[in-house]
């Protein structure tokens, strides 16, 4: 009776350009035996230069390519059925003439989402208020109110968010982490489909 080896894919590794793939890069392997180390010393792909940014090695090719090489072992995958293999080429330089320009771009425009939400519930008259009620005198500019409400926001914020700069709070993810988790989600499925070889064959044998 054959040994099962079970494979877990990685679901999505970083790598250079015009790297060797093999199989220890892009999965786990168990229950291999003595042969646990050469499997995992297996070449799956060489990246070229026709190769773009992403490729999706899918469980079928790796599969294929694994059981030429030891046909006495049954193969079982576990988990995800492709690896997206990014190729990080080198990096860019940062223009910072640019970053101070989108810095700048947002922060104003935070600042007028902040203000035009301020006016539309008449902020200030509502303070104005509330220090008439409690003190019974008339007040411009409250400022024991304003300024700890105006810290408060900037605290809020930075709760919210679970960053201070880069040293995070606690462990639990923020809100726009959640999102973006999702985003690069529903990236991956994407890009597991119109990158995979396989399924683009399958594509145009049917168009």
């Amino acid at each position: 009776m054959p040994a099962i080896v079970y494979i877990r894919f990685i679901r999505k590794i970083t790598i250079s350009p015009e790297s060797v793939i093999k199989l220890k890069d892009i999965a786990h392997i168990a229950n291999a035996g003595d042969y646990k180390e050469r499997m995992l010393d297996t070449v799956i792909y060489r990246i070229t230069k026709k190769d773009s940014n992403i490729v999706v090695l899918d469980c079928f090719s790796v599969f294929q390519q694994l059981m030429k090489l030891f046909p006495e072992h049954e193969l079982q995958l576990i988990g995800a059925e492709q690896t997206i293999v990014h190729v990080q080429h080198a990096k860019k330089r940062t223009v910072w003439p640019l970053v101070i320009l989108i810095w700048l771009l947002l922060f104003i425009g935070s600042a007028m989402t902040i203000m035009n939400f301020h006016f539309d519930v008449a902020m200030e008259p509502v303070q104005q208020q509330i220090h008439f009620l409690l003190t019974g005198e008339r007040l411009v500019h409250p400022l024991w109110l304003q300024i700890p409400y105006s810290i408060g926001i900037g605290v809020g914020m930075i709760l919210f968010f679970n960053h201070v700069f880069k040293k995070r709070l606690n462990e639990e993810p923020s809100p726009l982490e959640v999102e973006m988790h999702k985003y690069q989600r529903d990236m991956d499925v994407y890009v597991a489909y119109h990158e995979n070889e396989l399924e683009q064959q399958h594509v145009d044998r049917h168009s």
